[in-house]
């Protein structure tokens, strides 16, 4: 498998573990006041979820800059 493939399917997963981490801080945010002291924590969750998804996304674009 190729780098480009490799870091295509990490984004997938990661892409997966964004979207679950958004829907764990959606129903966080619907059942408010209840557990409002986890906001912060899966607030960051949802961060370094996404933060590392855009890295990967942007690790993806310059390998295939750099493949063309």
């Amino acid at each position: 498998m190729s780098d480009v493939e490799e870091l295509k399917a990490k984004i997938k997963k990661l892409s997966s573990r964004a979207v679950t981490q958004k829907m764990n801080l959606h129903d966080l945010a619907e059942d408010l006041p209840i557990d409002w002291t986890n906001i912060m924590s899966v607030a960051q969750q949802a961060y370094d979820a996404y933060e590392a998804l855009e890295a990967a996304r942007k690790e993806l674009k310059e390998q295939e800059a750099l493949a063309s």
